[in-house]
């Protein structure tokens, strides 16, 4: 078959390495920017997540569970550098040792190996300047390259027989009698499309498909700090704290970078553009999209106080830096930088509620993934299995 599959982050190409090594098949990746993982992919924390804290039975759980045994295996397999250090989870008080409970019994029911709580002695070994009420440890998360994987995974793809294009935005699609033609190009036709898109998943449906959607992706932008060189010691691995299950964002939490830096972050504050990666980008359409929409507005409703604590952290560093002292108390300002921020792409529903799983639609020969922010990227190998197996024919 001849595919076509357009956005060329970690799941687009995962899914084209996957068809790749089907025979008989013939993959075309197209991706707008000047190189691949330009947006979601490339611009996260580069963490493996094993499926802690998602709802058993959802995509997400069954997918990073099985997700980041197969990016390990393949970063064993291509020498990628990646680190399964293992994370400790935090709980700061009674209150949130009742959620590390719950999110430890989330974790054993997905099938995670190893989960411990660790006593005060073997938390200061592992993290000497972390404080914690009670801690977990989750031995099989890790860190990544992930722009390695994407480059990796590229080439593949090339020397399986398919082609990567960039600079390549497709503009127009054409169906006929189950033939699919891209950009009235009529010398070459594919037999399915998938998007795969992320920040824009949501316009491109209803504008190759023409059918509405009960949803509509909204940018987060997290933002990081970086800790200055003769700070890197306050962390040696991954600490994060214990997440709100109301909510898929996982807190301000410390990270080792596979380049041996710490980030700490990110916080969730509303983009005012889809792909705006600083405070400054703006985009009046993009706006006017979201703000008149009845579900933005509804979250907005239901989570005011959590908007504004996390709008707060965006305006004032001394906001952020008490959320990181909740768990390493010595931090200060002076041990911090300015880092990256990425937009995460995360659907709303029309009632006001945050999709919490990953979500695909289809409509005739096309696959459309809507909602899948992380831990897509640990989980792009297993997303490429679920939709080879139950929706390409």
């Amino acid at each position: 078959m001849n595919i076509a599959i357009v956005g060329g982050g970690i799941v687009g190409l995962a899914i084209g390495y996957k068809l790749s090594k089907i025979k008989g098949n013939k993959i075309h990746v197209f991706e707008k920017e000047k190189e691949v993982g330009f947006h979601q992919s490339g611009r996260n924390s580069g963490v493996l997540h094993c499926g802690l804290a998602y709802k058993p039975g959802s995509l997400k759980a069954k997918l990073a569970v099985s997700g980041i045994k197969q990016m390990v295996k393949y970063c064993e397999n291509y020498k990628i550098n990646h680190d399964v250090c293992g994370k400790i989870v935090v709980a700061s008080d009674e209150n949130e040792k009742k959620l590390l409970d719950e999110t430890a019994k989330r974790g054993n029911l997905n099938g995670l190996r190893g989960l411990k709580y660790l006593n005060d002695s073997e938390l200061k070994n592992r993290e000497p300047f972390v404080s914690s009420y009670k801690s977990l440890l989750v031995p099989e998360e890790g860190i990544v390259d992930y722009i390695g994987v994407m480059l990796s995974m590229k080439e593949n793809i090339i020397n399986l027989g398919g082609d990567v294009f960039l600079n390549s935005k497709i503009k127009k699609i054409e169906e006929i009698k189950n033939k699919i033609y891209i950009n009235n190009n009529s010398s070459v036709t594919y037999n399915i499309i998938i998007y795969t898109t992320g920040l824009q998943s949501d316009i491109n449906f209803k504008k190759f498909t023409n059918k509405k959607l009960n949803a509509k992706i909204v940018p987060f932008r997290g933002e990081y700090y970086k800790l200055k060189e003769h700070a890197k010691g306050l962390v040696n691995h991954l600490v994060y704290p214990v997440g709100n299950p109301k909510f898929p964002f996982l807190g301000v939490h410390f990270t080792r970078m596979i380049n041996g830096d710490r980030e700490v972050g990110p916080n969730a504050v509303l983009a005012f553009k889809r792909e705006g990666y600083k405070n400054t980008d703006i985009s009046v359409n993009d706006m006017i999209d979201y703000l008149g929409y009845s579900g933005f507005l509804k979250f907005i409703g239901k989570n005011f106080t959590f908007c504004i604590n996390e709008f707060s952290t965006s305006i004032l560093k001394s906001s952020f830096l008490k959320k990181t002292q909740k768990l390493i108390p010595e931090i200060r300002d002076k041990d911090i930088k300015s880092g990256p921020a990425g937009v995460r792409a995360q659907g709303i529903d029309s009632n006001g509620n945050l999709m919490m799983d990953f979500d695909i639609k289809t409509h005739n020969n096309q696959i459309h993934l809507i909602n899948a922010p992380s831990p897509a990227a640990t989980s792009a190998l297993s997303i490429a299995d679920h939709i080879i197996d139950n929706y390409i024919k």
